[in-house]
């Protein structure tokens, strides 16, 4: 249901949940974006430019965890293992604004 309203990190949220208790979760329909969502593109900015993610945390009111799940999901989306790979990247929403 998360996934047809397009709330898709509640819907990977709800997933592990169900998995963690060892209910069968159904295989989704649709095919998993490989392109960041904005607020992970915008996370991922932060981090190359070398903020911490405590740092990016506190500037965008958001645990440090959080920081680190969106980098997480970036990371997999992009198939990257590094930092330092995030900085040769142009997002989507950059490329539109210059």
């Amino acid at each position: 249901m998360f996934s047809r309203f397009g709330a898709e990190a509640f819907a990977e949220r709800a997933r592990g949940e169900l998995q963690a208790t060892g209910a069968k979760v159904r295989s989704r329909t649709v095919a998993t974006p490989t392109a960041p969502t904005p607020q992970e593109a915008q996370i991922a900015r932060l981090a190359g430019k070398g903020l911490t993610n405590p740092e990016i945390g506190a500037q965008l009111f958001i645990s440090r965890h959080t920081v680190e799940w969106h980098l997480r999901k970036v990371f997999s989306k992009l198939s990257i293992s590094s930092r330092r790979e995030i900085r040769a990247i142009q997002f989507e929403d950059e490329a539109t604004s210059a």
